[in-house]
């Protein structure tokens, strides 16, 4: 009889990924793929050892919300604001160039006009988890690529959400212009209270007990949890509630150490979250997508590097930086996973096109983070020319 409490899950994960991921660095191929790979070999659809993925999903979703805040802790508000403002063009235009690709690949194979959309809007976008967790901590921090790619990320982030909420307004009676107009409000209002929160109680606090290391980490996690529950409640998102936290705590001297303390705790769970990728994908509906997954994603592998890099050249970018966060930017997003789901629980799509969505983003999760560690500096190369934290 299989068991289905946590412990016994959280004990398949973490033993069977230190397994998985010997033998992924032997092959010199990515952790990630090995993460992935595990949770398809033991979840709902393979072994069936693991038959509750929704529960890790939920669990490794944190991961997220502690990357955005790490990230967050990164800008300084008026670096954000000049990082933004030069990457809207690229964003855009990148953005509409993908878009049209996923949507005419659609079309071709029958998709109706609605799930063409929705399979083309969810092409727009790259993954912040695989941009950011494959890049040294030393390039975030210091490094102009670093700043690029975040820009980037942030603004399609934006995008997605926007996105989210049409298809949540669409799952009601139409699209309820409400929820835009909310989102218009609530942001600007989220980012003023995180500021002075942050300026006029979080520091004083800070600057009290900042020689108690415990309390400067437990005061972090609750100010991340904290302000990204608080964006749910405004109708936002958790990702972006955490950024904000990030963002409003990046003045602060203690906020490098905080980074630094987060950075296992974050592992952890993006761990579980790449499980649950795997765990919570149906392999039987694999033979009707895979032909059109593979199409598109094979053409955003290759298009979004070179879509990518000339727009940053023409912006004027020089040097090795446009190919490096072309190929570092060149696969699907997870948002593309969550629209997939709503997409489907709301009626906008069918569960062939769901899973087309699903299908494609994971082929360019593992081919992307390959191509990844095999060109550039990461923290899990497997080799110690790249190998770079």
């Amino acid at each position: 009889m299989v068991d289905d409490s946590i412990i016994f899950s959280i004990f398949l994960i973490f033993t069977g990924a230190a397994v998985l991921a010997a033998l992924a660095l032997f092959a010199r191929q990515s952790l990630l793929v090995a993460y992935i790979l595990l949770g398809g070999l033991v979840g709902p659809w393979g072994l069936q050892l693991v038959n509750d993925p929704d529960i890790i999903s939920e669990i490794g979703h944190i991961g997220i919300i502690f990357l955005l805040f790490l990230l967050g802790l990164n800008l300084q508000p008026v670096q954000l604001v000049r990082m933004l403002r030069e990457a809207i063009v690229v964003t855009v235009v990148s953005s509409l160039v993908f878009g049209a690709i996923g949507f005419g690949i659609s079309q071709a194979f029958g998709f109706s006009l609605h799930e063409s959309l929705v399979i083309g809007s969810v092409m727009m976008f790259s993954s912040t988890i695989i941009g950011l967790k494959l890049l040294p901590t030393t390039a975030l921090h210091h490094r102009h690529v670093g700043q690029v790619m975040i820009s980037i990320l942030l603004l399609q982030d934006i995008l997605a959400i926007g996105i989210l909420l049409v298809l949540e307004g669409f799952s009601q009676s139409g699209m309820e212009w409400k929820q835009v107009a909310s989102l218009a409000v609530s942001l600007p209002a989220l980012v003023i209270f995180s500021l002075l929160f942050e300026r006029y109680i979080l520091q004083r606090l800070i600057r009290r007990f900042d020689t108690i290391q415990e309390y400067i980490f437990l005061t972090a996690i609750g100010w991340c949890l904290g302000v990204a529950q608080l964006a749910e409640l405004l109708g936002l998102s958790y990702e972006i509630g955490a950024f904000i936290a990030g963002v409003a705590l990046a003045t602060n001297p203690i906020a490098l150490f905080i980074a630094e303390s987060f950075k296992p705790l974050r592992d952890f769970f993006l761990i579980m979250f790449f499980f649950s990728l795997g765990a919570g994908f149906n392999i039987n509906i694999l033979p009707e997508v895979l032909l059109p997954a593979s199409i598109i994603a094979l053409l955003m592998l290759a298009c979004k590097p070179v879509v990518f890099s000339w727009l940053l050249k023409k912006t004027g970018e020089t040097g090795g930086l446009p190919n490096e966060v072309g190929v570092r930017l060149g696969q699907v997003s997870e948002f593309s996973l969550m629209i997939a789901v709503l997409a489907l629980n709301t009626g906008a799509i069918g569960a062939k096109a769901s899973y087309l969505i699903q299908t494609t983003t994971l082929i360019t999760f593992i081919v992307s983070s390959y191509l990844i560690m095999l060109s550039y500096p990461t923290p899990i190369a497997v080799s110690d020319r790249l190998r770079k934290d």
